[in-house]
């Protein structure tokens, strides 16, 4: 499970911001909205956060700061010597910002083992990685790199709790690699389980990573997951009797040029195509709708009910930028709770979204008030992030009702005689 995340001079985050999944002492909905971890530094995980904020205030860069954390992990080992990272936005409206390393780090507990692991990087290079296990209550450091000017080399510290060739590793890391890529990649055990939560156990969707289709439509074409995804329908639309995936064959010309000779070529192919349909059953009848006749949150619910019912059964962690797109305020609730529901949530799978559905703060039972969190736009551009609990609310304030009228910031700033609003 995801306990804590870091991030520092990436994008508009130019202080560096923390995002805590721990549980405070608010017994509150705790037996339903939190994981008991038997840890004393931090006893329960929370299963779900929701990110609030103005449009532009930095809710956006939040997530895709650990994505291009998670893309960093999962890729450095495979760049070229003095390959830049070429994607890196620090913060810009700051000059000493431009110059000053981008940090991340993130605070796991897996398999009952805490590992805190994080890195600091510039376009050329990594400038520092540490990496500290928690087997007891005292830390183990398992390694630790910085870069020294001075020398021009990376400087490494092991601890005796990391097992394996070392030194071998050591000597395969380039300046612009992460050893911990590297060294699972030359079959490290010991780090493999943090390095596998990065490409297994995240799941992140956003503009840069667009929910698709395909993986509930693979899951539609074997009986017990298409079970499954039906009966999520039918919770939210009792009209649904099943829905399945009928495959045909189609004829597909394709033509091509020789570029040697500058003969015309062409040759006709077969190609599977997958049309879903849905079968509705009312009082007045039955009939069968193609897929594009449904709305567009039927679509969106469907497609995100592949990747759900398997994130809840592996335990995985889901992030999702706007969850509310095209989804009625009532089934993101739905989607919300089931992960507090211990018969379908059976991984321990934790929720991550942002969201500018007001409505869901007062939602009854949705949430405790340390799993609601704000971003806000300073005046000089960067963004903060705090969580509401910052603000003391009481157990029953109307929590909606503050947040529109500024209690605890993080609103749009609207003037101007063309819109005739001020805030």
């Amino acid at each position: 499970m995801l306990v804590e995340f870091r991030t520092k001079n990436f994008r508009s985050l130019r202080e560096e911001q923390v995002l805590s999944f721990v549980a405070s002492t608010d017994k509150t909905l705790l037996d339903t909205h939190a994981l008991g971890t038997g840890l004393k530094a931090a006893p329960h995980l929370l299963k779900s956060a929701v990110v609030y904020g103005a449009n532009a205030s930095g809710k956006s860069n939040l997530i895709k700061a650990l994505q291009y954390m998670r893309g960093v992990v999962l890729e450095s080992a495979a760049l070229q010597p003095g390959q830049r990272f070429d994607k890196l936005q620090p913060f810009k409206l700051d000059s000493a910002s431009v110059s000053q390393p981008t940090e991340f780090e993130v605070t796991l507990l897996l398999n009952g083992v805490r590992y805190q692991y994080g890195f600091a990087m510039t376009a050329q290079r990594i400038v520092g990685e540490h990496l500290l296990v928690y087997k007891a209550f005292k830390p183990q450091r398992w390694f630790e790199r910085h870069f020294d000017a001075a020398s021009g080399k990376d400087i490494y510290e092991f601890g005796s709790g990391l097992k394996g060739a070392k030194n071998l590793w050591e000597g395969a890391t380039r300046p612009n690699a992460l050893f911990l890529s590297v060294a699972v990649q030359l079959n490290s055990d010991a780090l493999r389980p943090l390095f596998d939560w990065f490409a297994n156990g995240l799941v992140i969707f956003n503009e840069l990573s667009p929910l698709s289709p395909q993986f509930t439509l693979q899951m539609l074409k074997q009986e017990t997951p298409r079970k499954a995804i039906r009966d999520f329908l039918r919770a939210t639309d009792n009209s649904i009797a099943d829905i399945e995936v009928a495959s045909t064959q189609t004829a597909v010309r394709s033509i091509h040029f020789d570029l040697t000779t500058g003969k015309r070529e062409e040759e006709i192919g077969e190609q599977t195509v997958d049309e879903v349909k849905v079968h509705h059953i009312t009082d007045q009848g039955k009939a069968v709708f193609d897929l594009m006749d449904e709305s567009s949150g039927t679509q969106n619910l469907l497609f995100l009910a592949g990747p759900i019912l398997d994130i809840l059964k592996k335990g995985l962690t889901l992030v999702v930028d706007e969850l509310d797109t095209s989804l009625h305020t009532l089934l993101v609730q739905a989607l919300v709770r089931l992960f507090y529901q211990p018969d379908a949530n059976t991984g321990g799978a934790q929720l991550l979204f942002t969201t500018h559905d007001t409505s869901l703060l007062d939602a009854y039972g949705l949430f405790r008030r340390d799993q609601i969190w704000f971003v806000e736009k300073n005046p000089d551009q960067s963004s903060t992030l705090f969580p509401l609990t910052d603000f003391s609310p009481r157990k029953n304030e109307a929590l909606e009702r503050g947040y529109l009228q500024g209690r605890y910031g993080a609103l749009p700033f609207l003037r101007g005689p063309s819109l005739g609003l001020k805030h």
